[in-house]
């Protein structure tokens, strides 16, 4: 009787210290993963840490023509909105810019290859042409910020610039033309088509495979002339090949 109680004792002994040990390698598993936690917060950002945006825009005004002011601003992704403004008009037309990321890629090597903010360099050529109108190249990221005013440039960078600005100018406002003229002025259409076919032919477009889609609809838009959607048929085969 006395062995089976000491053996019983034994028993039970060996189980408390079983559990004590499981319950240490249980806690000790759980100080790992904590330990692990922390150290992966060490190495994040702090959430309180704010990354400056950067945004680019260029502006040009000239009061006598027809399209008076144009405003473009985006930001790095190629993400904005273009703002003009017409002869006659009473208020800006602003509308949503999503630079293709050719255009994207084009537009930004151009602003590196500046190295706008870091530059003091007067892009204004000697000779001066205002009556073709006035730009202004502005770029800011933070609290820094530059902004460069010129009516004619001979530095090959902002030249290039500036173009690849205007050929947005151009698909932006052709889009919002085709689109007011199928809904209410079809009969411009043709002219549209016209000016486009133009644009593809001297490449003054940003990028004319963003106009695919809408071009497959135009040519089959019945609210818009024949030789309208016969015309749009054309130049998207000449831009699919």
């Amino acid at each position: 009787m006395n062995k089976r109680k000491a053996v019983g004792g034994f028993i039970v002994a060996a189980l408390v210290i079983l559990s004590a040990a499981i319950c240490a390698v249980a806690q000790d598993s759980r100080a790992g993963k904590q330990n692990a936690r922390e150290q992966v917060a060490k190495v994040a950002p702090s959430p309180g840490e704010v990354v400056e945006p950067v945004t680019y825009s260029y502006e040009f005004k000239k009061a006598e023509f027809l399209i008076r002011r144009v405003l473009i601003q985006h930001d790095t992704n190629g993400k904005g909105n273009v703002t003009f403004e017409r002869q006659g008009d009473i208020e800006p037309i602003v509308e949503p810019l999503e630079l293709s990321e050719s255009a994207r890629q084009r537009i930004k090597a151009l602003w590196n290859a500046l190295r706008f903010l870091d530059s003091s360099t007067d892009y204004q050529s000697d000779r001066q042409y205002p009556h073709l109108g006035t730009m202004w190249l502005r770029m800011t990221n933070g609290t820094r910020s530059r902004v460069a005013e010129l009516n004619w440039t001979n530095d090959p960078n902002a030249r290039a610039l500036i173009e690849e600005y205007r050929r947005v100018t151009n698909q932006v406002i052709f889009v919002f033309d085709i689109g007011v003229s199928r809904e209410n002025q079809p009969l411009n259409s043709p002219k549209l088509m016209d000016l486009l076919d133009r644009y593809v032919s001297s490449k003054q477009l940003s990028d004319p495979q963003q106009l695919i889609p809408l071009l497959r609809e135009l040519s089959t838009d019945e609210r818009i002339p024949l030789m309208s959607r016969n015309k749009a048929g054309r130049i998207l085969k000449r831009i699919e090949n």
